[in-house]
């Protein structure tokens, strides 16, 4: 350990410019999770999946649709199982979605992947498993056995919760939450008194 601390230990010319510059570097880390809200992706508000404007659709259509009133985007694109695979596959699927954000790599239509659809259809069955094994409409409908098997929910519940809008264009206007800014009040003040001393 103690070999290791050495090895680590900048010479004494070189510690004050590696300090200054590992303090530089975590000023600005802090600064970048601060202008995300990294820690806004710790709750399950529905409102956090909007501070990236290319979801503005889904959240458009989830506030207008039945499950909005029972469930919120976690409660269905999150794994359930236990706790430790929650955050880990919001930890991943976030650093993928701000990755193709900072790169601007987003698609105009934005599709699910394979991983999301197992866990969105796993979710599914958790809420609704009593639909699917209900005995009252087991005897009623004609092959409901059959129907709720081997399948995914979507395959009939098409447009449950997010409907076929699924693209920027195809709901210009809709009213979702705005994302607060992330200047700070001084600087925005000072932006003010410098805007109007230049005019």
């Amino acid at each position: 350990m103690v070999r290791l601390l050495k090895f680590l230990t900048p010479p004494p010319k070189w510690k004050l410019p590696v300090y200054v510059l590992l303090g530089i570097f975590f000023g600005l880390g802090c600064y970048v999770l601060y202008l995300s809200k990294a820690a806004s992706y710790l709750s399950d508000s529905p409102e956090t999946c909007v501070n990236c404007h290319v979801m503005a659709p889904q959240y458009a259509t989830w506030n207008h649709s039945s499950h909005r009133e029972v469930a919120t985007c976690n409660d269905c694109h999150v794994p359930h199982n236990n706790v430790f695979n929650k955050y880990f596959f919001k930890a991943k699927d976030g650093l993928r979605h701000a990755s193709m954000f900072a790169l601007r790599m987003e698609p105009e239509v934005i599709f699910i992947l394979d991983e999301g659809k197992e866990v969105v259809h796993n979710n599914c069955v958790r809420c609704h498993s009593q639909q699917l094994t209900d005995p009252k409409l087991a005897a009623k409908v004609p092959n409901h056995a059959h129907n709720t098997q081997d399948r995914v929910c979507w395959e009939c519940h098409r447009e449950v919760p997010h409907g076929r809008v699924n693209s920027l264009s195809s709901v210009p206007n809709a009213r979702v939450p705005l994302p607060e800014s992330p200047v700070p009040d001084w600087l925005k003040e000072y932006m003010k008194e410098t805007e109007l001393e230049n005019e």
